[in-house]
């Protein structure tokens, strides 16, 4: 059955999910919004009912570890049968500087060596094409294998035997076999070399990377991998940010809430580009400014939308596979996500605040000026017109439009930090007609989204009900953490949407009926709110349960089940890997009090 016990390996272009089996499930090539030529996670039917898949069979063998190696994104799974022969497989994608510029072709690097015994195997390699529809075609040379798919041909070149992998006979391991899986073209030097050099050289340029972060004291590792993992999911070519890597994980069981997670959310980005800030990684913030700022250029007569695809694409039109079954069998499968013709007005101060860093840092090599923030200041203008407009809110609702009070923070927070970048600018008026603008909207805010009944802020004006977004109300600086309101809001949000130890999103009833699971970032929101006001000790025993939830590699889809534990969800989910950094810096101990 399978689990989201995966491992993700990748270079800011395409990522790969591998199994416990070392089984590659899933991998979009050569983007991560491409085609799958492994879909095995989503299960293909009929004639690809048994391909979609890379693996190594090993009869008789069981895991004895699956672990990254240190401070990277190469992933080594140990496998050892009864007569004590075994192997070792190491998985990763080669990214490294070559040539004054970074080398990172759309491939995946597989090594298998033998480390005792005489162990036989047999390598599988059964791509599709079209998600799932039929194998791919092949094609043999002397030394490769071309897998012609929809998109792009792939490649294996490999020192072990052609035949062997076309006719999957099992053959003694006697030192090590390397596969190159990538473009359709012909590699200068020996796989085994090839493998070895680019395996060094990928160490070397995550080490360094992780070198330069500024983490925490405690739960370093937890955070190293969070960061490595955001790194992963943004594109390099565009600055484009992805939600996740994969498409349709339900969240939960037979709910229908499957969605196609491998495009740019504006408000996921924020989070992204804030957290790797706060370590220091300010490199994909830089490349994410070009990618909203060109967004803003291409929109300049039609609305923002909250999504877009990673090369900027508007329409991202959805439509459900019929050749693939679907996580356990839980379809629909969808490609494409609807999303992107919603109206969600949080949109405008989501672009704001992920942009404002950079008129503040002086580390960066391009800092903003006067002609970015003329771009953003378009964006307040949209702030203004729409933050008290109906919309469908963070958690896209599809069949209702209301005013949504998170909405309207992230517009008036579009306007404070305009505000602030003014007075950064040095240009008083500007500072004072943002300011003017902050002011009004939450005074609005103030006096529309309270509840006095419930002694709360509501998720929408006027209205009943609460939603975990709240829990950001001094996160995002509209109201002080010892501010009475926001600790009315943070009880009363914990009495209504609590299930054991995590948060729902909301607890009303939506198109697919009521929420069953909990959304992990918003029990991390709860986490940094308790230690906002005061109450730490339980905000690190909370964090020490999420933690808990962790795959055996330290990743986070976007959703548990409260009674089983289990992940649900898209994976692994940009957010919830925000919120393991978030959390730890606000928990942690400084190193000055570590000694």
């Amino acid at each position: 059955m399978n689990t989201l016990d995966l491992g993700l390996i990748g270079i800011s272009r395409t990522s790969a999910l591998i199994d416990k089996n070392a089984t590659i499930v899933w991998w979009c090539y050569p983007y991560f919004d491409s085609d799958p030529l492994c879909c095995k996670l989503l299960q293909p039917q009929g004639e690809a009912a048994e391909a979609g898949l890379i693996d190594v069979q090993f009869d008789g063998a069981r895991l004895v570890d699956q672990q990254y190696e240190r401070n990277s994104a190469i992933l080594v799974s140990r496998f050892q049968d009864e007569a004590g022969n075994a192997i070792e497989i190491t998985d990763f994608a080669p990214r490294f500087y070559l040539h004054g510029r970074m080398f990172s072709p759309s491939m995946l690097v597989r090594i298998i060596r033998r480390t005792a015994g005489r162990p036989r195997i047999a390598l599988r390699v059964r791509p599709t094409v079209e998600y799932g529809r039929q194998r791919a075609e092949t094609r043999c040379g002397a030394h490769h294998i071309t897998y012609v798919g929809s998109s792009q041909a792939m490649r294996l070149t490999t020192d072990a035997s052609v035949s062997a992998i076309t006719h999957e006979k099992p053959f003694f391991l006697q030192d090590t076999v390397t596969l190159l899986m990538g473009p359709d073209e012909t590699v200068d030097g020996s796989p085994r070399e090839i493998g070895r050099s680019f395996h060094e050289m990928t160490q070397q340029y995550w080490h360094r990377w992780v070198r330069n972060l500024a983490v925490p004291f405690e739960w370093q590792d937890v955070v190293i991998r969070a960061a490595i993992t955001l790194k992963l999911n943004a594109f390099d070519d565009s600055g484009a940010i992805i939600a996740a890597v994969t498409t349709s994980i339900p969240e939960a069981q037979h709910s229908g809430r499957n969605w196609d997670y491998r495009y740019c959310w504006l408000r996921d980005a924020y989070f992204v580009v804030n957290a790797l800030n706060r370590l220091g990684a300010t490199g994909t913030m830089e490349r994410y400014l070009e990618y909203i700022l060109n967004i803003i250029a291409d929109t300049r007569e039609e609305p923002l939308q909250p999504v877009y695809g990673i090369r900027r694409e508007a329409a991202l039109d959805e439509i459900s596979i019929p050749h693939l079954a679907g996580y356990r069998g839980m379809g629909p499968v969808r490609v494409g996500n609807l999303a992107y013709y919603q109206i969600q007005n949080d949109v405008f101060g989501a672009a704001v605040m992920a942009s404002t860093h950079a008129f503040f840092d002086h580390r960066l090599e391009r800092p903003a000026g006067p002609r970015m923030f003329n771009d953003l200041e378009r964006l307040g203008e949209e702030a203004v017109r729409n933050y008290n407009v109906p919309d469908a809110g963070i958690w896209e609702l599809r069949g209702s439009k209301r005013v949504h009070t998170f909405s309207s923070i992230m517009c008036w927070a579009a306007c404070d930090r305009l505000s602030s970048i003014a007075r950064q600018l040095k240009m008083p008026e500007r500072a004072e007609y943002w300011g003017a603008h902050a002011s009004e909207i939450h005074r609005v805010i103030c006096e529309s989204a309270w509840n006095e009944e419930l002694g709360s802020f509501v998720s929408t004006f006027g209205g009943s009900r609460l939603d975990a977004s709240l829990l950001l109300m001094a996160e995002f600086q509209f109201l002080d953490p010892k501010d009475p309101r926001f600790i009315g809001t943070v009880r009363a949000i914990e009495k209504h949407l609590r299930r054991g130890e995590f948060l729902l999103r909301y607890d009303e009833e939506d198109d697919f009926g009521l929420p069953e699971t909990a959304f992990l970032v918003c029990t991390q929101w709860w986490i940094l709110a308790l230690a906002q006001i005061g109450e730490k000790d339980r905000a690190r025993e909370l964090f020490e349960l999420v933690l808990a939830k962790r795959n055996h590699l330290g990743l986070l889809s976007e959703d548990v089940a409260p009674d089983s534990g289990e992940l649900w969800g898209n994976f692994p989910q940009t957010y919830s890997m925000v919120g393991l950094i978030q959390c730890a810096a606000r928990l942690s101990i400084s190193w000055d009090e570590a000694y």
